[in-house]
């Protein structure tokens, strides 16, 4: 269930400003996208995995917070990470 080295290394290339930024709040955001949408998958097939889901929640509020954190104080910045990683708001 979790994201392989390689799969990490890739979104923090491609979300980062370097290829070893894996502070920044977009790197951040990206990565626990990435583990919420295999926790989604997961849940297909084991619906009654109570103990994942609190796990997913826990994602989701750290993942709603930093984005909450880029939207006061980066607006534009905010704007094309939802639109890269495809999320609602």
């Amino acid at each position: 269930m979790a994201l392989t080295k390689e799969q990490k290394a890739e979104i923090v290339k491609k979300y980062g400003k370097s290829a070893t930024d894996t502070g920044s709040v977009e790197v951040q955001i990206a990565l626990l996208t990435a583990e919420i949408n295999e926790l989604n998958e997961h849940f297909n097939v084991h619906i009654h995995d109570f103990h994942s889901k609190r796990g997913l929640m826990c994602k989701i509020g750290h993942r709603k917070s930093l984005m909450n954190y880029l939207k006061k104080n980066d607006p534009k910045g905010y704007e094309e990470l939802i639109q890269k990683l495809g999320l609602r708001k």
